[in-house]
Parts: C-alpha cells; sequence; structure tokens
C-alpha cells in the first residue's frame, strides 16, 4: 500500500512538470474569444494539441479521431492498471459528464490506455463499465499509442518493465475536444466535477466547437 501512496505521489509531481507547457492562461495570454469560460483568463496554444489517430476500442473495433471525436469529447490518457489517479480522474470525468446531461449536454467521456501490453479489450471493457455506460475505452499497438500520445503531447514512462506489476508515469490531463475544432480547453486534476461541467456548458453554449 505505501508502494502505491507513493506511486500516486510521484506520479502527480510528474505530470506537473513533464508535460511540454504548450499552452499558456492568464492575463498576459493572446485574446481568446471564451476567456470568460475560463477559471484561469486568456489560454492560447490549445490548437497545437489533437491530431489524427489511429486505435482499437472496447469492443475490438477499429477507431480514428472523426469516430472518437463526434461531438463534445473529454479525453484522458493513462491505464487500467493505475492504483489511484486514473481511476479518480475519470470517475470526476463522468461525474461532469452526468452532470451535464441533466442540463441537457451530452458530451462523451473516452478514456486512451498507454498500456497496451496489458489492457486488452477485455480489461478496457471493464474499465470502462465501471466509469460511465457511454464510456469510449480505446489503445493500439505501440505505435499508434506514441502517435496518439505525441498528438496530445502527453507524457508516460514505464517505470520497471521487467516486474509484471510495474507502474506507469504518465500526465494527467483531461482535453475536450469538438469535431473540426480541436481542443478548446484542457482540465488539470484540481478540476472538480462541478468546475469542469460549468466550463464545458460555457464552451459549447458560446460555439467553442464551431471551427
Amino acid at each position: 500500500m505505501r508502494r502505491y501512496i507513493l506511486a500516486g505521489a510521484a506520479l502527480a509531481l510528474l505530470a506537473a512538470v513533464a508535460v511540454p507547457a504548450l499552452f499558456i492562461w492568464g492575463p498576459w495570454a493572446p485574446e481568446d474569444r471564451f476567456a470568460a469560460c475560463r477559471s484561469g483568463g486568456s489560454r492560447s496554444g490549445l490548437s497545437e494539441l489533437g491530431g489524427p489517430f489511429t486505435l482499437t476500442d472496447q469492443t475490438g473495433a477499429v477507431r480514428t479521431e472523426t469516430d472518437v471525436i463526434d461531438g463534445p469529447t473529454l479525453i484522458y490518457f493513462g491505464y487500467t492498471f493505475c492504483p489511484d489517479v486514473c481511476p479518480f480522474d475519470n470517475a470526476r470525468n463522468a461525474d461532469a459528464v452526468d452532470l451535464l446531461e441533466r442540463q441537457g449536454y451530452q458530451v462523451r467521456p473516452v478514456f486512451i490506455s498507454v498500456d497496451p501490453a496489458r489492457d486488452t479489450p477485455e480489461a478496457l471493457a471493464a474499465f470502462a463499465s465501471m466509469m460511465h455506460p457511454r464510456m469510449l475505452a480505446l489503445t493500439g499497438t505501440p505505435d499508434q499509442v506514441q502517435a496518439a500520445s505525441r498528438a496530445y503531447r502527453t507524457f508516460f514512462r514505464i517505470r520497471d518493465p521487467e516486474d509484471p506489476y510495474y507502474l506507469i508515469d504518465h500526465s494527467t490531463f483531461t482535453y475536450l475536444a469538438f469535431p473540426g475544432a480541436g481542443v478548446v480547453e484542457v482540465f488539470d486534476r484540481d478540476t472538480t466535477p462541478e468546475d469542469m461541467a460549468a466550463r464545458v456548458a460555457c464552451l459549447v453554449d458560446n460555439g467553442a466547437g464551431k471551427p
């Protein structure tokens, strides 16, 4: 248990410092027409995030970014064997999706596994079913996963590949993407379900999904 607690703390620290700072927010950022929807004010650099990918979902079907992002979509990179951070973050995302649904917004939660060696379709299906009935869980070959990770500028690293119970350090951002518009917002681990839902609703209402 102590190992897992220390692992979670180290992972959170790595997530805070390892992801390239391609987006900035605050009063010094360039003009942002959606600044009123963001808790930190204006933000820029989001257009650098996202891109093409080809992955396989929990049913074994091949999916591309156009299949996956067919409406407002929350995207998270992690792995199902993650002892603490991934379950917590994805449960938070699922809660936000439920809050939004009660307000009339349909948002898809997506989980992309960076652990294709262990995350079989069966493992992904079990994880997704625990999180949300509409969650889409994806992984692929190592090259496909790397390509998706690079597109979203995420970080992941297997600590000890020889250990069958290996842990993976990885970034922990959640990305809000729209078809045709790409990533329009990024949420960190401190974001509550209520704040996430409010910001997503604001962005939808203000046309963030329109290129």
